[in-house]
């Protein structure tokens, strides 16, 4: 029923001069450009198979990016038709993208941040009977990177071992999937949590945000992650500048990657300096999504 992705995205090692070795999975390359394909994929898969939506059901989801345009994706291949909510302000590739899959948008109060699009999304349940995925409390989230993105890690690094894995937080379900699933297959995995914070006051936050500059990475929404979830749990900040300066580094290195990738990596190699065995980290979603966005400005 899914058309998109049949085979495991790559998990890359990435070294530069005498830096350590980075494992990367490269979450970019999922049919719609990231890995909230995964989500969407297993959430409404399950849904159709348990009976909660059918053909031409309606499905609603509050996200400002990759959530929205992966679920108007999957709804377009299983004949559901998609709502997605945002902030108004978000970048015009983004609200393309999820019109050029077939979805819709209902822009809300730039002012009341993603809490105010949560507020639609529940109205558009309880009113017009929409599917709500609820990405930011829904533990399927975390369950596909566990039975999925974990399984894949494990098959495809060397010796099949993780001494730590490190990820950005929005939803919460990457980091807390891909440890659960390591862990569980026998890894001694520590947890790191990457964390943009600013010095500068540059734009304007989104509700929650730990930085303007890198979308998706989030604070005070995730019912899905928690630190008594996650022995050994570490975060590591990493300015928002760094992170975006790394971010076109890995572009003009090849990989076509979003600001959340600069940060995940960052911090990787902080880990990777000090932990014996391998560390992976994920490359969530691609460039295209921020053509209009400060990464790009140099190259405008």
């Amino acid at each position: 029923m899914y058309l998109g992705r049949t085979q495991p995205t790559p998990l890359e090692p990435i070294c530069w001069g005498d830096g350590p070795t980075i494992w990367c999975k490269l979450e970019f390359l999922n049919p719609s450009g990231s890995t909230k394909d995964r989500i969407a994929r297993f959430i409404l898969e399950k849904a159709f198979r348990e009976g909660k939506v059918r053909e031409g059901d309606l499905v609603a989801e509050a996200s400002s990016g990759s959530t929205s345009i992966a679920m108007a994706l999957v709804s377009a291949q299983l004949g559901l038709r998609f709502t997605a909510v945002m902030p108004e302000g978000v970048s015009a590739e983004r609200t393309m993208m999820i019109r050029g899959y077939g979805g819709e948008i209902t822009l809300t109060p730039k002012a009341e941040g993603i809490r105010g699009a949560l507020a639609e999304v529940e109205r558009l349940g309880r009113e017009e009977g929409a599917f709500l995925p609820r990405q930011f409390e829904n533990l399927d989230n975390a369950l596909a990177h566990r039975m999925g993105t974990a399984r894949e890690i494990l098959d495809q690094i060397p010796g099949g071992n993780v001494a730590a894995v490190v990820s950005g937080v929005g939803t919460g379900g990457t980091l807390v999937g891909l440890f659960e699933g390591l862990r569980e297959a026998g890894c001694a995995v520590k947890p790191v949590l990457a964390k943009p914070v600013t010095r500068e006051a540059v734009g304007d936050l989104e509700c929650c945000s730990f930085s303007a500059r890198i979308p998706g990475v989030v604070d005070e929404l995730s019912k899905i992650f928690s630190p008594a979830r996650m022995p050994g749990l570490e975060m590591i900040e990493v300015q928002d500048g760094e992170a975006i300066r790394m971010t076109r580094e890995l572009i003009r290195r090849g990989f076509p990657v979003g600001p959340s990738s600069g940060l995940n990596y960052c911090a990787a190699q902080e880990v990777a300096r000090r932990v014996s065995g391998p560390v992976v980290t994920v490359f969530p979603d691609r460039m295209e999504r921020y053509f209009t966005t400060e990464l790009f400005s140099p190259f405008r």
